[in-house]
C-alpha cells in the first residue's frame, strides 16, 4: 500500500542515522517530561542553574525570588535549600525517587546525571514529579515520617550511649600532680595522635580517656571502649574488626560491625592493652598505620577514621624487652604518653576526692551522705592505697553503709566497718548545747531575720566543732562549700575564724 503525502513527509523528517534517532528521542522525552512534570531544572558541572521550565517558575516566590533572572545562573545550593543535586554531579548516579522538603514545600523529585559523548558528567537534570505529595501519597509519607522519627530516636539513643561520661574537670584534685596530668590531657586533646595512658590500677585512666575525648574535636562522635582483658582471646579479632555476613557457621546473617567501625569518626579506648595477644598485635598495628579494617571472613577493606587511646597498668617497655609485646606496636602507641599519678603521690587531693565519692555513694545508695571528721581525713591521708582511688571508694562505701552514724571518724575506719561504741564516742566531738528556744517576743520578729540568726548560729557552731575547717563545716551542715562561703561573706567575724 503506497504512503500518503503526509506519511511521506513525516518519514522524510525522521533521521535515518542512529545518532540522529537518539537525539530526536532525547528531545521528545525532554519535551514530554517538561510538560508532564510539575517542574524541571538543569545545572552545569559548576553547580550553576542554567535552565528552568515554565512549571518550575511558580516555585520561585516561595524560594524568595521575584523572577527567573534572580534564580538562573546562581549555584543550585544557594537557591534551593536541602538540594541533593551536587551528589548526582559527584557520583554520577541517578536518584529516581526522593522527597525534598524546604521552605517551598515538600516534593517528590528525581535527579539524573547528564553526560557528554565521552561519558563524563557535565551536569544534572532535576524533576519535580509531585507537588505536596503528602496529600496524594499520604500512606507513603506517613511511613516515611515514622521511619525518619525512628531513625532520629535511634541516633539520639546511640549518641547518649557513646557520649563521654567525664570531662577533664571530673578528674578531681588541685595537687601539683593532678594539675599536671590535667594540663597534659588538655594539650593532647587538641591533636588526633594516639595517646597511651600509664598508671597503676584504680588511678582513673578510663576517666582520663573519656575526658580527653570530650575535650577533642571528636566529642560529638562516638567513644567506644574495649577492655581487652575481659574479652576471650578467640573473640578479640571479631570484636575489633567485625564479622562479614555468613563468615562462619553461626555468624549473624547480616554480619556485625567491629569496634573500629563503631568508633569511626570518634575515639576507640583500648583498656588493658598490655593483655593483647601477640597474634593480634600485628593486625592492630596495621589498622593504626593504615586506618583500614578488614572484617573477619571478608575480602573488602574499609577505611576508618579513628583516634586511639590505649591504657595499661603494666610495664610495656619491660614486656617489649621480654618479647611479650611487639616493639613496633609499643612505639606506635607511645606517641603521647600520659602517666596518671598514684593516689599516694597526691595525698592533698584525698579530702576533695572523699567528698565527691561520698556524694556519689549517697546518690547511688539513696542514703544521706556521711560526713568525715578531720581526724578521719587525717587517717585516710596516712594510708598507702595500693588500689588507689578505686580502693578509697570501696573503703568509704563499706564504712558508710555499715555505720549508722552520720559523721565518720578515724575510729570507724580503724575498727573496720563499725567502730566500738566507746571508741567512737571518745573520738566524736563533744555534743554542743541546743540553740535556745525562741521566746514569744522574738517570734514576732520578721521571718528573714529569724532565719538569718539561726543560720549564723549554726555556722558558728559548725566552725567551732571543726576547728574552723570550712570544708568539714560544710559537710557537717550538709551544704555545699559554695553555699558556706556565700554565707561567710555576710558575716566577716565568722569568716575570720574559718580556714581552708
Amino acid at each position: 500500500m503506497p504512503l500518503s503525502k503526509n506519511q511521506t513527509r513525516a518519514s522524510a523528517d525522521i533521521p535515518q542515522d542512529v545518532d540522529g534517532l537518539l537525539r530526536l528521542a532525547a528531545q521528545s522525552m525532554f519535551d514530554v517530561l517538561a510538560r508532564s512534570t510539575e517542574g524541571m531544572m538543569v545545572i552545569d558541572r559548576n553547580h550553576r542553574v542554567v535552565w528552568i521550565s515554565d512549571g518550575y517558575k511558580r516555585f520561585l516566590p516561595a524560594l524568595g525570588f521575584n523572577d527567573e533572572r534572580e534564580f538562573v545562573g546562581r549555584p543550585v545550593e544557594d537557591v534551593v535549600p536541602n538540594t541533593q543535586m551536587l551528589q548526582v554531579l559527584e557520583n554520577g548516579k541517578p536518584v529516581l525517587v526522593d522527597l525534598l522538603t524546604n521552605k517551598a514545600g515538600t516534593f517528590l523529585v528525581s535527579r539524573l546525571p547528564l553526560r557528554n559523548d565521552a561519558g563524563e558528567v557535565i551536569g544534572a537534570l532535576g524533576l519535580v514529579l509531585l507537588d505536596h505529595p503528602e496529600t496524594t501519597m499520604q500512606p507513603l509519607i506517613q511511613k516515611f515520617a515514622r521511619l525518619q522519627q525512628e531513625l532520629e530516636d535511634t541516633r539520639r539513643q546511640l549518641a547518649a550511649q557513646r557520649r563521654p561520661k567525664y570531662t577533664i574537670a571530673s578528674f578531681i584534685g588541685a595537687s601539683p600532680a593532678a594539675l599536671e596530668v590535667k594540663r597534659q590531657a588538655r594539650r593532647v586533646a587538641q591533636t588526633d595522635s594516639t595517646v597511651l595512658l600509664l598508671g597503676e590500677t584504680g588511678t582513673g585512666k578510663e576517666l582520663m580517656a573519656h575526658a580527653i575525648h570530650s575535650a577533642s574535636r571528636r566529642a560529638h562522635r562516638p567513644l567506644v571502649g574495649v577492655n581487652i582483658a575481659a574479652v576471650p582471646e578467640t573473640l578479640l579479632e571479631a570484636e575489633f574488626f567485625g564479622v562479614a555476613p555468613g563468615a562462619y557457621t553461626g555468624a549473624e546473617r547480616k554480619g556485625r560491625d567491629g569496634k573500629f567501625k563503631l568508633a569511626d569518626g570518634g575515639t576507640l579506648f583500648l583498656d588493658e592493652i598490655g593483655d593483647m595477644p601477640l597474634a593480634l598485635q600485628s593486625k592492630l598495628l596495621r589498622v593504626l598505620q593504615e586506618q583500614e579494617v578488614e572484617p573477619l571472613g571478608s575480602n573488602t577493606v574499609m577505611r576508618v577514621d579513628v583516634r586511639v587511646i590505649a591504657a595499661t597498668s603494666r610495664d610495656l617497655a619491660a614486656m617489649v624487652a621480654a618479647g611479650s609485646f611487639r616493639a613496633d606496636l609499643y612505639y606506635r602507641l607511645n606517641v603521647l604518653p600520659i602517666r596518671v599519678p598514684a593516689l599516694r603521690e597526691r595525698l592533698d587531693d584525698i579530702e576533695a576526692l572523699a567528698e565527691a565519692l561520698g556524694e556519689d555513694i549517697a546518690r547511688r545508695s539513696g542514703m544521706p551522705q556521711k560526713l568525715l571528721s578531720p581526724d578521719a581525713i587525717e587517717w585516710l591521708m596516712q594510708q598507702p592505697w595500693p588500689g588507689n582511688i578505686r580502693e578509697l571508694r570501696n573503703t568509704l562505701e563499706q564504712v558508710s553503709l555499715m555505720s549508722d552514724d552520720m559523721q565518720l571518724t578515724a575510729a570507724h575506719f580503724q575498727g573496720g566497718a563499725v567502730a566500738p561504741a566507746a571508741t567512737a564516742a571518745a573520738a566524736a566531738p563533744a555534743p554542743q548545747p541546743m540553740a535556745p528556744a525562741i521566746t514569744t517576743a522574738q517570734a514576732v520578729a520578721p521571718l528573714p531575720e529569724l532565719i538569718e540568726a539561726l543560720e549564723r548560729d549554726a555556722i558558728a557552731r559548725a566552725l567551732q566543732a571543726t576547728g574552723g575547717n570550712r570544708m568539714a563545716a560544710a559537710r557537717l551542715l550538709q551544704i555545699s562549700r559554695a553555699s558556706l562561703y556565700e554565707r561567710l561573706a555576710r558575716w566577716p567575724e565568722l569568716e575570720k575564724s574559718a580556714n581552708d
